[in-house]
This record gives C-alpha cells, sequence and structure tokens, in this order.
C-alpha cells in the first residue's frame, strides 16, 4: 500500500520489528506478560519475573495436571502476537520515520504499553479479573496497535505533499496477496487462541470466516454508493476490518451474530478511513481507521451478542440474557487500553523525537525513505532504459573479418 519509493522501509519495519519483541520477549516479554509477582495489587498490572530468560519453561506444560501444551508453544504463539501489534503500528508513519528510532521505539514501546496490556487482560490482570472478554486480541492487539498508531501519526506530523499529491498504493496485486495470507493465516490467529481441537476452536474457525465475506461484501457495497466503483484496495481493506472484527469475538459468539459483526465493521471501517482528512491526521495506511474503529466494533458488541461466556467472572450479551455488566466491560476495556496505549506512546514519540528526531528530513523524504535509510530500492527498472536491441533483434551481427577468424 506504499509508494514505491518507501516500500522496502515498510517491509524493514516489520522485519525489525521480529527482530526486537523476539529478544525483549525472551529475556523479560513472556514473564512480564504470563507470570504472577507475589504482590495482589501489583499483578493487577504487571506480572513477575519466575520466567526470565524462558529458563523455567522448559520442559513444563500450561496445566499442572499434565495435559496442557508444552508452555514453550504456547510462549511462541503469544509472541507472534506481541510481534504484530508492534509492526501494525507502522503503517501509520509509512514514508516519513527514521530506522533507527523506530528500532528504539520498538523495544522501549512493546516493553512498557504491550507486555502490561497483555497481562491486563490476559495475564490474570485487573481486566481478566473483572471477566472483559478478548477472545484472541481485539483489546490487546488491534486497539493497543491503533490507538498508538493514532498518537504516532500526531507526534510524527503530515507526509509532505500530502492531500496535495496522489499517494496511491503502488502496487495493489500485492495488497491483494497480502490481503488473502493474512485471511488464511487468521484461522490459525484465532481459532489457534482457543489452545485445543475442540469445539469452540470450531467455531472461532467458521465465524473468522463468515464476518470476513461479510466485512469485505459491506465495503464493497459503502464503496459502491459512494464513490460509483468497488475497488481491489476496498475489498481487500474490508476483509482486514472483519477479520479485526471478529477477534475478540470469534469463539464467543454465534455465526449469524458474527455475520451481523462482520457487515457492521465493514462498513463502519470504510467511513472510518476517511475521519483523517476531517480531522488532519495523516495515518498512511489507515491502521486507525481498520484497526482501532474494527477493535472497538468487535469488543464493544461483545456486550450485545456473546453467547458462550468460558470464565466464571464472564456473562452473556445483552441480547442473550444477560445485564448491562458484561456491556460496561466491554467498553470500559476498549477505553482504558486505548487511552493508556495513547498517552504512553505520545510521551515515548516525544522523548525520541526531542533526543534523536523520530522524522527524517524532508529532503530525504522527497527522495525516498528507501535509498536514504537503507541505500536500496524495492524496483531496480534501471534495464527498461537500456537499447534493448540484442533483446529484439538478437546479437549483434559479427564483423565479416571475425567470421573468417572463427
Amino acid at each position: 500500500m506504499t509508494r514505491a519509493k518507501s516500500v522496502l522501509n515498510m517491509m524493514m519495519m516489520s522485519f525489525v520489528s521480529i527482530i526486537t519483541v523476539t529478544i525483549t520477549w525472551v529475556l523479560y516479554g513472556h514473564s512480564l506478560t504470563f507470570t504472577d509477582n507475589g504482590s495482589e495489587l501489583v499483578n493487577k498490572f504487571i506480572g513477575g519475573f519466575d520466567a526470565l530468560g524462558l529458563q523455567s519453561l522448559v520442559d513444563t506444560a500450561t496445566k499442572d495436571d499434565g495435559t496442557g501444551m508444552p508452555s514453550l508453544v504456547f510462549s511462541a504463539f503469544q509472541l507472534t502476537f506481541a510481534i504484530i501489534t508492534v509492526a501494525l503500528i507502522s503503517g501509520a508513519i509509512a514514508d516519513r520515520a527514521k530506522f533507527g528510532a523506530w528500532v528504539l521505539f520498538t523495544v522501549v514501546w512493546a516493553t512498557i504499553v504491550y507486555f502490561p496490556v497483555a497481562h491486563w487482560v490476559w495475564g490474570n490482570g485487573w481486566l481478566f479479573n473483572l471477566g472483559i472478554e478478548d477472545f484472541a486480541g481485539g483489546t490487546v492487539v488491534h486497539i493497543n496497535a491503533g490507538a498508538a498508531a493514532l498518537a504516532l501519526a500526531l507526534v510524527l506530523g503530515k507526509r509532505a505533499g500530502w492531500r496535495k499529491e496522489p499517494m496511491r498504493p503502488h502496487n495493489l496485486t500485492l495488497v491483494l496477496l497480502g490481503a488473502g495470507l493474512l485471511w488464511f493465516g487468521w484461522f490459525g490467529f484465532n481459532a489457534g487462541s482457543e489452545l485445543a481441537v475442540d469445539g469452540t476452536a470450531g467455531l472461532a474457525f467458521m465465524n473468522t470466516q463468515i464476518a470476513t465475506a461479510a466485512a469485505a461484501g459491506a465495503w464493497l457495497v459503502v464503496e459502491k454508493l459512494r464513490d460509483g466503483h468497488a475497488t481491489s484496495l476496498g475489498v481487500a481493506s474490508g476483509a482486514v476490518a472483519g477479520l479485526v472484527a471478529i477477534t475478540p469475538a470469534c469463539g464467543f459468539v454465534d455465526p449469524w451474530a458474527a455475520l451481523v459483526l462482520g457487515l457492521v465493521a465493514g462498513a463502519a471501517c470504510a467511513y472510518a478511513v476517511s475521519l483523517k482528512y476531517k480531522f488532519g491526521y495523516d495515518d498512511s495506511l489507515d491502521v486507525v481507521g481498520v484497526h482501532l474503529v474494527g477493535g472497538v466494533v468487535g469488543a464493544v458488541s461483545l456486550g450485545f451478542i456473546a453467547a458462550y461466556p468460558f470464565l466464571e467472572q464472564q456473562s452473556t450479551g445483552l441480547f442473550y440474557g444477560g445485564g448491562v455488566k458484561q456491556l460496561g466491560l466491554q467498553i470500559l476495556g476498549p477505553v482504558a487500553v486505548g487511552a493508556y496505549s495513547f498517552i504512553i506512546t505520545w510521551v515515548i514519540a516525544k522523548i525520541i523525537d526531542k533526543t534523536v528526531g523520530f522524522r527524517i528530513g524532508a529532503e530525504e523524504e522527497i527522495t525516498g525513505v528507501d535509498i536514504t535509510s537503507h541505500a536500496e530500492t524495492g524496483y531496480d527498472l534501471g534495464t527498461i532504459h537500456s537499447s534493448g536491441v540484442a533483446a529484439v533483434n538478437g546479437p549483434a551481427p559479427t564483423p565479416a573479418s571475425k567470421k573468417v577468424d572463427a
């Protein structure tokens, strides 16, 4: 979705997120997320140090009775969630961030935003104990990343030429290929979060497909009615919006509810991506419009359509006879996580910007961050401008004197 002059930088921001988050996860991330620290008060907000370096996870299982999966398998699965949350944020600041500043940001943000938030919701923290429902990361991943993306976009400011020159995706065929990979991979993201092969995993699997298809269709309808065209970028964006929205709900809702949720999320996100023009923030790749808005839609919907709570402190939604308590929790979670993520991200970004600088120079941005930061280009098109005589007409004829010699 980026311009050709920054495509490598965008991919590098994701690759380096894999590197930095993996290292921090091994050293202390898993421990801070999924272990207790011995203090009832402190444990509401952050875990302990019992699994530093993952050493205590070797040859252990997730359940004391020995029936759970190996703890290192669980940790590896959860690591992928941490990685993608950090990588998601980068989409909001495409074309204009210093690579070194981004590397520093990933380490700090994972440490003081992602690990605590994941502990709150999944690791016996305060939201978990209140009974929030987040099956596979609507709050932990998408709202968290979306709020951070908004903060970063505001700190770094608009791209040079934003709203004055076209900034269209440079290769829509790759956008569709990427969306297809995400759609398929998300089955593991959602169904895998059951950590077992059972009916709930099957429900999450089917609901993921239903909501994604519905959201993609809804986005296309909105585009057709609003703009007169149904686009390939629209179907890809709609699919991702559906995947995001069903993520917190996939194991809790009936298939009919997944269909409705997908339709609502696709339409809502199709309109939300245009809010950046109204409010004047440059969210380059629509992280806010798709991931923050889609995550909120999915999380809050559980207050109405949750049918299968599986923890004692959770309850069904209003449409299934549940009270307003669960709806309140499904609103509290996104508000608390979104506010925390936005504020802390703003502070982190401001400190980095004031110390090492977060944004590349104007001349570098115009030239292209691939060349200026990585000394590479995504596409070497230099041969297009060669004469092409050999390719068209075959090799040049051999002079007569050379033929005799031959």
